[in-house]
């Protein structure tokens, strides 16, 4: 009897994610009443994570000898980062005024400076709890968490690639992400249904925020279309063409700086992912400057993003069902 996986061919294994991710998608947006109590508790994001785990668990695939990791990080990946970014407008927060700017820099700084002080707060009292070497340093974990708070799952993964976070860390950090961001999503609910009495008893100024959500709806009133096959090719061709841009950045940038002050590999200025996701981001915010913007009437924020009842993108299972993590390609 062979050791090896049951399954070994990627085309059959992209086929199985595939349905997997159907599966959690359908059942969690059908009628049926079962369903309808079983994600009341049960995160749907979590399953995207958690069933296709199952698969290398059980020895149906092996994700180390799969090369669908590696084409969905460096591919797929930032091609997603650029359609996410493509529909940012950046003037729009600015007209929010400079509390709402410095509201959300005080939160990114938060999670910066807030995973650092609990590692070390914890770490006094438990070192074992806040301990590893490697990959498996818990640090490493919570940078992917950190980049999950603030950008979401592409940048978590993203994250996970940079910092070389290994996978049964990386599964573990996926679970509290997903269960704190539910608490926290049910908290910001709760509160979210009494927004205008707590607007009134502090005073608070909201007809910046509202002026901006009628903005987001008139333009998405003007723009929103069914996507037709000529919108899907522009959306491959700008973010496929970014990332092709962005590889050939990493490629020269890493080694000359690697080759010119190593010293910065402490800062992973040294790492060709870091690069690319850098070059990648910074084209689809480039572009949001553009008439490419427009491409969002035809969903490229929803094509790029991560996370069920928002689009998916294949790459957000892959880790779980196991990344190739010692494979070095040539942006690495």
């Amino acid at each position: 009897m062979s050791d090896g996986p049951l399954i070994t061919n990627d085309a059959v294994v992209l086929g199985l994610l595939a349905l997997i991710l159907g599966g959690v998608f359908w059942t969690q947006q059908s009628g049926i009443p079962f369903f309808q109590r079983f994600y009341k508790y049960v995160p749907a994001l979590l399953l995207c994570y958690f069933l296709p785990s199952l698969l290398n668990t059980f020895g149906i695939i092996d994700g180390n000898a799969s090369n669908l990791y590696f084409v969905a990080s460096r591919y797929l990946l930032p091609a997603c980062l650029v359609l996410l970014t493509l529909s940012i407008d950046l003037p729009a927060v600015a007209r929010l005024g400079n509390k709402a700017v410095i509201m959300f820099f005080t939160g990114t700084f938060g999670i910066i400076v807030g995973g650092p002080l609990a590692l070390l707060v914890v770490g006094a009292i438990s070192p074992e709890t806040v301990g590893g070497d490697g990959p498996q340093a818990v640090w490493r974990g919570m940078t992917t968490i950190a980049g999950s708070w603030i950008g979401g799952g592409a940048n978590q993964a993203a994250m996970k690639e940079v910092f070389e976070v290994g996978d049964n860390l990386f599964g573990q950090m996926i679970a509290v992400d997903v269960l704190c961001a539910s608490v926290w999503l049910a908290i910001l609910l709760f509160f979210a249904s009494r927004a205008k009495e707590i607007d009134a008893r502090t005073g608070a100024d909201t007809s910046a925020i509202e002026d901006l959500k009628q903005r987001i709806e008139l333009y998405h009133a003007q723009h929103a279309r069914i996507p037709r096959l000529a919108d899907l090719m522009f959306l491959a061709a700008i973010g496929f063409g970014v990332t092709a841009v962005a590889h050939l950045g990493a490629d020269t940038l890493a080694p000359w700086i690697a080759a010119t002050a190593p010293g910065l590999d402490r800062f992973s200025l040294t790492s060709g992912f870091f690069w690319l996701v850098v070059i990648a981001t910074t084209g689809g915010l480039l572009l949001s400057f553009t008439r490419a913007r427009r491409l969002e009437g035809a969903g490229a924020s929803t094509v790029g993003s991560e996370g069920p009842g928002e689009g998916s993108t294949f790459w957000f299972v892959l880790p779980t069902a196991g990344g190739r993590e010692n494979h070095k390609g040539p942006t690495e």
